[in-house]
């Protein structure tokens, strides 16, 4: 049996750019081959629930989303984070997957329907992303209806039984399929599958149970995120229906680009400019880092494209406290394009010193790359 560190889209043999459609057809595949009740294999148990936690993420988008960013730590996935049948809540969940319908006996209460998650896109400041900051947010949502606290029926009367489905949420009907005689099970139509109608609606949301508001939040950023990360809120989203549970809002993070550092990560590159004179005498220059500007010492002689790292300046990581990756300085000689009559005899001078003023190489050594500029 393949351990439960598998990649995801391995188990269910489908590429990293699979369509939903792909993901589904897959799994159902999969699903009527390894089922405990089908397969006659020893490992059919557990390759079954393997195959199931794969699919419950692929199948969200945003649960497949963080898992493409930070793999399981994403997700927060793994045996323990499912049920005996993994994600499902029952063995008629398990047939709904594959067959469309319930399994015999599994016909469950109707309930309230989850409101829809939301997304707002938060921007912030480069600085921002890199200590960390709280900001307020502000939207429109569903929420509970006021006047009938989210059941969606007038005052002073309640939701009643649906006479058709008995308060099940869901008709019956008998059909066969490749395991036998089944019972399915479909939402009943006269009351959405909820088991329950509003004989009074309530005025304000017309039997909704909802009604559109600006909500207001305040949103803690964690120091180090980056460019498209999302922070989910549990239970901001949009009402349910009718009392239903709340979604969630999920807050994708936009960070401002910095001027002059570019970011990889947790590392930091800065292109750093010398003259002729500091590279060759060595100063004490100033550069920008992750907690605003740090001094780094040129040694005598540094050459082009010499790299410097600072260690522990670089972007916090977002799961290590107090962990932070490095700065790379990468270092660019400047060579000047025009000299004065005393710069130039003090070049030529140092060339001579040098050994390398031949005048008919002028591209020979520092005089020669100076030369070359002028022309």
């Amino acid at each position: 049996m393949a351990t439960t560190q598998r990649d995801y889209y391995e188990i269910l043999g489908v590429s990293r750019d699979a369509s939903d459609d792909d993901i589904k057809k897959a799994f159902r595949r999969l699903a009527q081959q390894w089922h405990p009740d089908v397969s006659t294999d020893s490992a059919a148990d557990a390759r079954f629930k393997e195959i199931n936690e794969a699919y419950q993420v692929l199948s969200d988008p945003q649960r497949r989303q963080a898992y493409d960013l930070f793999g399981r730590a994403g997700v927060g996935t793994g045996a323990e984070g499912f049920g005996p049948f993994g994600g499902f809540q029952g063995f008629g969940d398990i047939f709904d997957a594959f067959f469309g319908a319930s399994a015999p006996g599994a016909a469950r209460r109707g309930r309230p329907p989850v409101g829809a998650d939301l997304r707002y896109d938060l921007r912030i400041t480069f600085d921002e992303a890199m200590q960390g900051t709280e900001k307020e947010i502000e939207f429109t949502s569903l929420v509970r209806c006021e006047t009938c606290t989210g059941s969606g029926a007038e005052a002073g009367s309640a939701p009643v039984t649906c006479p058709q489905c008995g308060g099940s949420g869901e008709v019956r009907a008998v059909r066969q399929t490749m395991l036998g005689q089944m019972v399915t099970a479909a939402a009943c139509p006269r009351c959405a599958g909820q088991g329950r109608i509003i004989e009074r609606p309530c005025p304000t949301c017309r039997g909704d149970g909802r009604q559109e508001r600006k909500r207001r939040l305040r949103v803690a950023v964690p120091a180090g995120i980056d460019e498209g990360h999302q922070i989910r809120l549990s239970g901001e989203g949009e009402a349910g229906a009718r009392g239903g549970p709340f979604g969630n809002l999920y807050v994708v993070v936009h960070v401002a680009a910095h001027p002059s550092l570019r970011r990889d990560g947790t590392e930091l590159f800065y292109r750093l400019e010398l003259s002729l004179a500091q590279a060759a005498l060595g100063a004490t220059v100033t550069v920008p880092s992750a907690e605003g500007e740090e001094k780094v010492e040129i040694r005598a002689g540094t050459q082009p494209g010499t790299e410097i790292r600072l260690r522990g300046k670089g972007a916090p990581y977002l799961r290590r406290s107090g962990s932070r990756g490095d700065l790379h300085v990468l270092v660019d000689v400047r060579v000047p394009t025009r000299l004065s009559k005393r710069q130039r005899e003090l070049l030529e001078a140092f060339a001579a010193e040098s050994g390398e003023g031949d005048e008919a190489r002028p591209d020979a050594g520092l005089l020669g790359k100076v030369r070359g500029r002028r022309r």
